[in-house]
């Protein structure tokens, strides 16, 4: 066996987990679902549209690995009790909470609406608030809760007020949730990633190109040392590994995963 295969072999790190994913019904998230199944986690495919929840799942299973689509919106409470309570019901717990799912928005803090603000807070830092509520109360000890914060939580970002400040109370969460759960053996850590190329980036990289997605990229890249944008597997490795037991002594950790853009 060559390195290569060796890498791209299965290590079976999630060997026995219940993992339970937001926003997976594509991007980040669905490399996630699709990663930690492949590592032997049974994993719950949550997403606010339930036929992308589907598609997620049925590639999971179809590459031999073990998941349930569950639809929920993560700002209602409601929904996300329930989504988490079905998952638990089906593997009997919940190990690992992944909070992927958010949005984002536009505009400097002169010209936000009020309306923007209210949903990226509502998603980005209710949302994970409230999802991991919901999964504690299946979590014992050994857990592990990865929120999903941003570069935009670490240095400002012209023109997206409600976003960077959305992401960093996301931070500023995770340091308070490692603190009052280590009691309970659960860890609490957060990624800040840079700009990954998703569907979700292209309005962005359109609007920091005047309209035109190709020099909103070429903007947009001078700002990474090295030399491109994340991808959605760059992001779910990381995940990965914050999940898994080799990241034991790591608590209140804010991991950024930017490409040194932050070194800068």
């Amino acid at each position: 066996m060559n390195a290569t295969d060796s890498h791209d072999s299965r290590t079976g790190r999630l060997a026995g987990k219940v993992a339970l994913i937001t926003g997976a019904g594509s991007g980040i998230g669905r490399a996630a679902a699709l990663l930690f199944a492949a590592e032997g986690a049974a994993v719950g495919v949550l997403d606010r549209d339930g036929a992308v929840a589907e598609e997620t799942t049925a590639l999971v299973v179809s590459a031999g690995g073990r998941a349930l689509a569950l639809t929920a919106d993560v700002s209602k409470s409601a929904q996300v009790s329930a989504a988490a309570d079905a998952l638990a019901a089906k593997y009997s717990c919940i190990d690992i909470l992944y909070n992927n799912a958010g949005v984002d928005s536009r505009g400097s803090v002169v010209v936000a609406e009020e309306t923007d603000w209210d949903r990226c807070f509502d998603v980005n830092v209710k949302g994970t608030f409230l999802m991991s509520q919901a999964a504690l109360v299946h979590m014992g000890q050994g857990g592990s809760i990865i929120n999903q914060g941003s570069v935009a939580a670490l240095v400002g970002v012209m023109n997206f007020a409600a976003y960077c400040a959305a992401k960093g109370a996301v931070v500023a969460l995770t340091r308070s949730m490692a603190v009052d759960l280590a009691g309970r053996g659960v860890r609490a850590n957060v990624i800040c990633p840079g700009t990954v190329y998703t569907p979700l980036m292209e309005p962005m990289l359109r609007t920091r190109g005047d309209g035109d997605l190709d020099l909103g990229l070429e903007r947009t890249l001078v700002k990474y040392p090295i030399g491109r944008l994340g991808h959605v597997d760059d992001i779910a490795r990381v995940a990965l590994f914050l999940a898994s037991d080799e990241a034991a002594f790591m608590t209140g950790s804010v991991v950024a995963a930017d490409g040194g853009m932050t070194a800068q």
